[in-house]
């Protein structure tokens, strides 16, 4: 079992930044594909970025250039970093894992999810 516990959001303007860390539990946290995804109201939760076991990354489209994924395996964490951050950003951000497939961005391949932090940009 891996836990996976999300913190860094919070309030902030359009145009400003955030970082937002996931802290996972387990020894083999170097061999999972990470991601990040979010969540609007009314909405499906749609892929954002991940991150392979090797440091592959891989983001959507609307956040390429602003946002950047990265990890630290010897904290057994990883990051998002936003910058740029536009109203339409807002959402539930969640933390995911798989170790079943590579660098994977469908949320149905994630094995592991954390609770999620709110992000919420201000226009």
């Amino acid at each position: 079992q891996v836990q996976l516990v999300e913190s860094g959001g919070g309030l902030v303007q359009a145009g400003g930044s955030l970082r937002l860390s996931c802290a996972a539990s387990g020894r083999t946290f170097s061999r999972y594909t990470m991601g990040w995804f979010r969540q609007a109201p009314g909405k499906e939760r749609e892929f954002v970025a991940r991150v392979t076991w090797s440091g592959t990354t891989g983001y959507e489209d609307s956040v390429k250039g602003r946002f950047t994924i990265s990890r630290d395996n010897t904290k057994n964490t990883v990051y998002l970093q936003m910058n740029s951050l536009k109203p339409e950003d807002t959402a539930v951000y969640y933390c995911a894992a798989t170790t079943r497939y590579y660098g994977s961005t469908s949320k149905g391949n994630y094995d592991y999810w954390g609770q999620g932090t709110q992000v919420t940009v201000s226009s």
